[in-house]
């Protein structure tokens, strides 16, 4: 028996995104020949990420942040300094993502609010004819990947997700140079994050500090009482705000390691581990493997959020070809091995966040491929919604990438989609 999870129709097939997206990007570009003159103007969500989108932004020319949004105050007018310092065009600092929406004028929002906002504020961007650049992962769960990617495809707008490394000059050359066969048949990938993340601690009732809007904060998310861990960080840690380091800093390295072997869903996934470190009120785990069975080839991710390891010389995604390995580091860098261990080269450059928001620019001004189309995107966050759905059910979840369905698992199945406030149900 097979559970159907997702309407087929509302999630891209990887095989058909980059021809898509191209076809989008062009039709919807600014049309530069009778714009040339005009500042493209985005409005950013979420400054504490979002103040790295906003700084970005200030460096790129016929640019202008014309909105900084968040629910804590303190951070809204840090923002708007920043900006008003930066820039001569006036910037509004707002709390409400909803009143940028309305501005006809803006052409784009930077979405770096906590994971739970990351599609319905996509997915309200896009129904208000504004272009989007969103965080990783994107979603929160599974069934938002497939809406947000619906939406975007309705509206007819350009949605680039924020795995920054898929514009990073050495990694595309990297990824192009195995797709060729540099270190044979791609057969697996192994993937590791490690850290020193010290305990979030129990949290306690609180009364919500006065520069804090915490009912906008939750937004879509069914409203719990305010505890004094949960913010503006912890949230992560919580399933009914965040996906764990999994949805953290796992998508990153999955994503590349989807992206070199070639491959889009897997048809089986485990995910063991636990939180070991802490008794607290972290509820995903802290350590932990994934992995990812795609039939011809394999991925695992390797978790170590709580002991950096130190003694350990890990790579960040580690590529295994018939005829040698790559390996590339946390920046724009690769390394090939060949099958005796001997390196064979190196090439390295720096790098930095500046490259993937010019190209969401340029996408909208002028046609640019996005380098992290949302329907491509998404696919690698949906690698982390099963790994998390595994370890949540303490399952392996067997999956069939054809119909984006999990096989015979109602435990699992019941974690792919999840309640909302009312009023804040996604609509497409």
């Amino acid at each position: 028996m097979k559970v159907s999870i997702l309407n087929r129709r509302r999630f891209l097939q990887h095989s058909a995104a980059g021809v898509t997206a191209a076809a989008m990007a062009k039709r919807h570009s600014l049309h530069a020949a009778n714009k040339a003159a005009n500042k493209l103007r985005v409005g950013v969500m979420g400054l504490g990420r979002g103040m790295a989108h906003v700084k970005n932004y200030l460096k790129l020319s016929d640019v202008e942040v014309a909105y900084v949004c968040d629910v804590d105050d303190n951070r809204t007018a840090n923002g708007l300094s920043v900006v008003t310092k930066s820039q001569e065009a006036a910037c509004r600092g707002i709390t409400d993502l909803r009143r940028m929406l309305d501005d006809p004028h803006l052409d784009a929002i930077s979405i770096a609010a906590p994971n739970f906002w990351h599609a319905p504020a996509t997915i309200l961007g896009c129904q208000a004819g504004k272009h989007v650049y969103v965080e990783k992962p994107g979603s929160h769960n599974a069934a938002e990947a497939g809406l947000m990617v619906a939406a975007a495809r309705k509206h007819k707008r350009l949605v680039q997700m924020g795995n920054q490394r898929r514009s990073y000059p050495l990694i595309i050359e990297a990824v192009q140079r195995m797709h060729e066969g540099v270190i044979g048949r791609v057969l697996a990938s192994r993937s590791f994050y490690n850290s020193s993340r010290g305990s979030i601690g129990k949290g306690k009732p609180a009364p919500v500090p006065k520069h804090l809007n915490y009912d906008l904060w939750q937004g879509p998310a069914p409203e719990r009482p305010y505890k004094d861990n949960l913010i503006p960080y912890n949230w992560h840690w919580h399933w009914h705000y965040g996906g764990g380091e999994m949805a953290n800093n796992g998508v990153h390295a999955l994503d590349l390691a989807r992206w070199g072997l070639g491959v889009d869903l897997p048809q089986r996934v485990t995910y063991g581990g636990g939180r070991y470190h802490f008794d607290d009120d972290q509820e995903s785990p802290d350590t932990g493997t994934a992995l990812f069975d795609f039939g011809n080839c394999t991925a695992m991710w390797d978790q170590s959020s709580c002991l950096r390891r130190k003694h350990e010389a890990l790579p960040f995604v580690v590529f295994y070809g018939d005829n040698g390995t790559l390996t590339m580091t946390t920046g724009n860098k690769y390394i090939i091995h060949d099958l005796a261990g001997k390196e064979v080269e190196t090439k390295s450059q720096p790098a930095g966040d500046i490259l993937h928001f010019t190209n969401f620019v340029n996408a909208i001004r002028n046609g640019e491929k996005l380098n992290a189309e949302i329907g491509d995107g998404q696919v690698s966050t949906l690698l982390c919604h099963l790994g998390n759905m595994a370890w949540r059910s303490g399952s392996t979840v067997d999956f069939d990438p054809a119909k984006r369905s999990i096989v015979d698992n109602p435990a699992a199945a019941k974690l792919w989609a999840r309640e909302y406030r009312p009023g804040w149900e996604p609509q497409v």
